[in-house]
């Protein structure tokens, strides 16, 4: 039986051997590293603050954080581009994806007086020169409810809001008290919504007529003619977490008070210049 010799321990490849093999320098290897290594220090803090940044709101999307995420980035010295955030998101899944719903709060079949559609060419100035509503359902465990809107056109403000657990016209109702409550300088004003038999009805009706509010309603593709009221419906929605199904109307109460108030206070539109809906309310020429 022949004995076998230990062969000495086998020095590995050296860098400069491993990037002649590939027709490279070996300084050009570590430039790579380098720039490696920072191009993923900075992906790395990019997604801290964007996790930071969407502890507030949960589903800002990426246009927006470029623009509230300015500042952080100056801070800590990152040059993040639209291109290059969209890019960072995306390999992180972080991108956030819209949704599309689908429930009939609308019912225009009915004997009131249906109005036409007076600010098809208008464009707005002010606040409170044109407010737009509309119903969006909310979901719980029991069944649905119904949430009213009304928003400002100019501001994209939400300026008066009533989640019930029904259909009828008591949350509309509520819902311009509260705003008529919280804007008192009301004059020129005309609040436009579409054909459903809540805006329609005499009760409806006699209280914007009891301000010297006009009316005007949506005419033939209400989506199309009350636009900016379905945008708000679904920014709630997708941005705010109230497409979720809620354990009980109070809980979703709860959950829409509190995402109103974040749409109004904290969240930039791309519409009023990246600036937030209180903020063009309040400070409009």
């Amino acid at each position: 039986m022949k004995a076998v010799k230990n062969k000495p321990k086998e020095k590995p490849f050296s860098m400069a051997f491993l990037c002649g093999g590939f027709g490279l320098k070996r300084d050009a290897y570590y430039k790579y590293q380098n720039r490696y290594v920072h191009k993923r220090r900075v992906e790395d803090q990019v997604v801290t603050l964007v996790k930071e940044s969407r502890k507030v709101l949960a589903r800002e999307g990426t246009r927006k954080l470029m623009k509230s995420l300015k500042n952080d980035f100056e801070t800590y010295q990152l040059k993040v581009g639209r291109d290059r955030l969209f890019k960072i998101l995306r390999e992180h899944n972080m991108l956030i994806k819209r949704k599309r719903y689908s429930c009939r709060t609308t019912n225009s079949y009915h004997r009131f007086h249906k109005y036409s559609n007076t600010i098809k060419d208008t464009e707005t100035r002010r606040p409170n020169q044109v407010w737009a509503s509309d119903i969006t359902y909310i979901r719980t465990v029991k069944g649905f409810c119904y949430l009213a809107l009304i928003t400002d056109m100019y501001s994209r403000k939400i300026v008066g809001y009533d989640l019930s657990d029904s259909l009828e016209l008591k949350g509309c109702v509520n819902a311009l008290k509260k705003a008529f409550y919280h804007n008192k300088i009301t004059n020129g004003l005309t609040h436009h919504s579409d054909r459903g038999i809540q805006y329609c009805s005499n009760v409806y009706t006699n209280e914007l007529k009891r301000k010297n509010i006009a009316t005007s309603m949506t005419e033939e593709n209400h989506c199309y003619e009350n636009a900016l009221a379905e945008r708000v419906n679904g920014i709630l929605k997708d941005e705010f977490y109230l497409d979720q199904t809620f354990a009980s109307v109070a809980q979703a109460k709860k959950a829409t008070k509190n995402a109103i108030k974040l749409y109004n206070t904290k969240r930039l539109h791309l519409s009023l210049n990246f600036k937030t809906p209180n903020y063009v309310h309040l400070n409009a020429a």
